[in-house]
């Protein structure tokens, strides 16, 4: 459904507070170059989405009166992490300045603000709600999570699974388990032929970016 008007464009402050700037609507990046966004692509930031603070960074909106695109200088660039389910269309437009700390690898896609929501230019994907936030109780994970370590205190994929991929990643499938409901996931190797500059589980030791989540230690064996 569409909205009457983009989205403004956000910014943070710095100190975790964020804000809209109502003198420039919110654009998206496509490669290299930043974009309006058509007003049918975006939805509101589905549960369990967050916003980032990009450090260093100046967004990218289009002027309300002139219409000509300027950067927000009144703090940093802001970005959405979208849920499961959910692809992004667009990623965060902004221009980036020569002391600007490197972003982890996570998911930066574009967002605004509007009537009182967040936005984002995005389209679900899978009707399948097994992965929603709104599905997950904490208590239960913990309560789940302790007790497959007490079931299985010498499987060293369950302590891997519970102990890094549920509490430490907060895996949806990992979660799932724990809940002993729809899915576990396998992982089962602790290498990769591939060689992903972007690898989100290994980066070399003299990459400023840093992996998001530590590999396997061991290769899983029939236990």
């Amino acid at each position: 459904m569409s909205i009457p008007q983009s989205p403004y464009i956000l910014y943070s402050d710095g100190n975790g507070n964020i804000f809209e700037d109502t003198s420039l609507y919110a654009t998206g990046r496509a490669g290299w170059d930043a974009f309006p966004i058509p007003s049918d692509e975006w939805i509101e930031l589905p549960d369990g989405g967050n916003l980032y603070e990009l450090p260093g960074r100046r967004g990218i909106g289009i002027d309300v009166v002139t219409g000509e695109m300027r950067l927000c200088e009144k703090g940093w660039a802001v970005a959405a992490f979208i849920p499961p389910a959910h692809t992004g269309l667009y990623i965060a437009a902004y221009e980036t300045l020569p002391d600007a700390p490197t972003l982890p690898l996570f998911c930066y896609t574009a967002a605004g603000w509007y009537n009182n929501k967040t936005y984002v230019p995005a389209v679900r994907i899978e009707k399948d709600i097994r992965q929603e936030c709104a599905g997950y109780d904490s208590k239960k994970i913990e309560t789940g999570t302790q007790q497959l370590l007490h079931n299985y205190p010498d499987n060293r994929l369950v302590k891997h699974l519970m102990e890094n991929c549920c509490m430490t990643y907060n895996c949806p499938a990992a979660r799932n388990f724990s809940l002993s409901r729809w899915e576990c996931p396998v992982p089962t190797s602790p290498a990769c032929n591939a060689n992903c500059v972007g690898c989100i589980s290994f980066q070399p030791e003299e990459e400023t970016i840093v992996s998001t989540q530590d590999r396997l230690t061991f290769k899983p064996m029939a236990e």
